[in-house]
């Protein structure tokens, strides 16, 4: 298994350093912005939004007139960690305190959950009309509670929602509905809080009137892993199996590093029906099944003599499973679990710092998802020095029938490491080159490095810079959310990865924009212009670099006699890693953004990916990708169907859309297209009944 993506880091431990009154570097950003009513924080885990949110809520309860906070948590599990701090004594000038009867995210070991959660609403309103200051609370009683209170019940409070991405602009989301009825009556603060404010389905987290009301509060994955102490480097990768997946899962799984396994949801082409045979399965796979630990809940596995601690949350009988989320609320000790099998948990929230391994099995529609999943490894830990995601994916069959899911579900993933490539990059800032110089620009350099925050400057000839603040604030604070939409975007995603027909200047000037169009409806031609130059300087920088890492020739400047520079050998980490890598792209080129715009990004994504797919499977794969992508029209079917049966009565084979002879391919393309329209037209009838 060859990692798409492996990201060395300098272990500089600027993102741990107390930066006065206990805050850590993102923590002091985001209080900088106390006075602020609105207030949404984009960091990644680990970064300290949960203790951020304690500063600025004591401030506001102290110094704003704000008279309580409600912070509200996806899952119960999340509230823990907004349970009682201490922070006077690190310097602040209050702890945060949270009596444990305003703590609503404790258990219960009840069957009927609808009588808790309408037990918590009311406990809710009794909040309201107290004394006290703070409550934790899920999104649901929080949802619940405003269909059952007046919005005026929630004015002078501060209203914290941590997971923001599971708002949505949607009409229908009713958290968001929330967000906007408070937002419309102006009398509460808000903090919204999230490590990818992009959802799985694509649909904006937040109207752009409201989202314009918001100061934003930007940490990057970069930041926040360049600066731990003991992490040093972060690798994805992808590994195919054939048949039934736990045959093939001891192939990637390290019984010697913390992991945490996601098994696939069941009714998903990766799973097997039977989730719990399944982990029995996986239990076989690591070792010798040694019993239960009636204390703890854990199953005890033997391996090569080491006794490992393996919990499992796919399990359903409410006890067994209380004992091992009991257990996992205490993984302060290293040794309190080596490893944990779950099923849609585990996820965002999830805090376990010694966990060096996230193993996924099946592909994962939401890209936001797979951020989460991530995170569960990117904890700093001492002696942690490397974390990975690996992702186990079902190899499409030659004989398959459903190739076409499957040729959607590789799609995925090359979105998936594209994104994630841009996410965990660090922040660029790109100017335009007006000097013949070679070296510098009106005193600045070609490039250039902030050793506080890692942004990148880099200098690009051509360039145009943002001309008005409303594309500054997109270009400082939503560019991450803007590759998001690109990366998702069907067409974008087949044409770009595999269509060889595709010019990257197509991509880059035509697809591209249409994207940035639609998100952002109130901006003209130029300005859309200026942003999809940024966009597409950092995606395509970023990945030419990346591609001198896997030995991958880069674009090159027909004017220019210099076609490559060598290989750093080291990847020793910081400017010997991914920042080398891009002052190499740079120094070698003087950039413009014609050149930026002849580079296709995906393409090397698939490219990768691809390498781990047999011939055989890979043709099939490239001939469903072919019948997505031509154009046929009925007429032009019905007449050459009789010549296909030809074909086939005359060669014992179907025509192949991937043949050098032209007419064969033709007629392989119309074959393909009308099998892929057989599938749809048997979709839609089956959703009609």
């Amino acid at each position: 298994m060859k990692d798409v993506i492996h990201v060395q880091y300098e272990q500089t431990g600027s993102s741990q350093v107390d930066k006065g009154m206990g805050m850590r570097a993102m923590q002091a950003r985001a209080y900088e912005k106390r006075d602020e009513q609105y207030i949404l924080v984009k960091a990644p885990p680990a970064s300290g939004k949960s203790r951020a949110l304690m500063f600025l809520g004591l401030h506001k309860l102290h110094n704003q007139g704000v008279k309580k906070v409600i912070v509200a948590v996806p899952e119960k599990t999340i509230g823990n960690s907004f349970r009682t701090t201490k922070l006077k004594k690190h310097g602040f000038f209050a702890d945060w305190n949270v009596n444990p009867d305003w703590n609503l995210c404790s258990d219960e070991a009840v069957s009927d959950q609808g009588a808790v959660l309408r037990g918590k609403v009311q406990r809710l309103g009794e909040f309201l009309k107290n004394d006290e200051q703070i409550l934790v609370c899920t999104h649901a009683t929080l949802r619940f509670a405003f269909d059952q209170f007046p919005v005026e019940n929630f004015d002078d409070c501060l209203i914290a929602v941590d997971e923001f991405h599971h708002v949505s602009a949607y009409e229908e989301n009713r958290l968001g509905e929330v967000v906007r009825e408070l937002i419309a009556r102006g009398k509460t603060h808000i903090i919204a809080m999230t490590g990818s404010y992009f959802r799985g389905d694509t649909v904006l987290v937040m109207r752009p009137e409201d989202e314009a009301k918001f100061v934003s509060v930007s940490y990057t994955y970069y930041e926040q892993l360049n600066g731990y102490k003991h992490l040093k480097s972060l690798g994805i990768g992808y590994h195919f199996y054939s048949g039934i997946y736990t045959k093939s899962i001891g192939e990637v799984l390290d019984t010697s590093k913390k992991t945490i396994i996601h098994i696939p949801h069941v009714g998903s082409s990766a799973s097997t029906g039977d989730k719990y045979r399944e982990v029995q399965d996986i239990f076989d796979a690591i070792g010798d099944y040694q019993g239960v630990d009636e204390k703890t809940g854990l199953h005890l596995i033997e391996k090569s003599g080491r006794l490992l601690r393996v919990a499992d949350l796919v399990e359903d009988s409410t006890d067994l499973r209380q004992r091992v989320q009991k257990t996992l609320r205490h993984l302060e000790d290293r040794d309190a679990v080596d490893i944990i099998i779950a099923l849609g948990m585990a996820k965002e929230g999830f805090d376990w710092i010694w966990c060096e391994h996230a193993l996924t099995v099946g592909y994962r529609s939401s890209l936001t998802e797979i951020i989460q999943i991530i995170g569960r490894a990117t904890r700093d830990a001492p002696g942690k020095t490397h974390a990975q995601f690996t992702n186990l994916l079902p190899e499409p069959e030659a004989t398959q029938g459903t190739v076409t899911e499957a040729v959607n579900d590789l799609l995925k993933a090359i979105s998936a490491s594209l994104l994630m490539q841009q996410v965990l990059a660090p922040k660029f800032k790109f100017f335009t080159k007006t000097s013949k110089d070679e070296d510098e620009d009106d005193g600045r350099p070609d490039f250039e490095v902030d050793d506080e925050t890692g942004e990148v400057r880099i200098a690009v000839r051509g360039l145009k810079e943002p001309s008005s603040d409303r594309v500054r604030q997109i270009v400082d604070e939503d560019i991450n959310e803007i590759i998001h939409d690109i990366c998702t975007d069907n067409d974008v995603a087949l044409h770009a990865s595999t269509n060889p027909d595709l010019e990257p200047e197509t991509l880059n000037r035509v697809l591209v924009p249409k994207v940035i169009e639609r998100r952002y409806a109130d901006l003209d031609d130029e300005q859309i212009e200026e942003v999809r130059q940024q966009i597409v300087a950092r995606m395509n920088i970023l990945d030419a670099a990346q591609r001198l890492d896997f030995d991958e020739p880069m674009p090159t400047d027909p004017d220019d006699d210099q076609t490559g520079v060598e290989k750093d050998p080291k990847k020793s980490g910081g400017e010997a890693g991914l920042l080398k890598l891009v002052r190499q792209f740079v120094n070698v080129r003087d950039l413009d953004i014609d050149l930026i715009d002849e580079i296709n990004a995906f393409q090397s994504a698939y490219e990768i990916l691809s390498r781990d797919l047999d011939a055989k499977t890979l043709a099939q794969v490239q001939t469903a990708i072919t019948g997505k992508m031509i154009q046929v029209t009925e007429e032009e079917a019905l007449r050459a169907w009789p010549r296909i049966m030809k074909f086939k009565d005359d060669n014992n084979r179907l025509p192949s859309a991937l043949a050098a002879n032209e007419i064969e391919k033709r007629l392989g393309e119309i074959y393909a297209w009308l099998m892929r329209k057989k599938r749809e037209m048997a979709a839609k009838a089956q959703g009609d009944q």
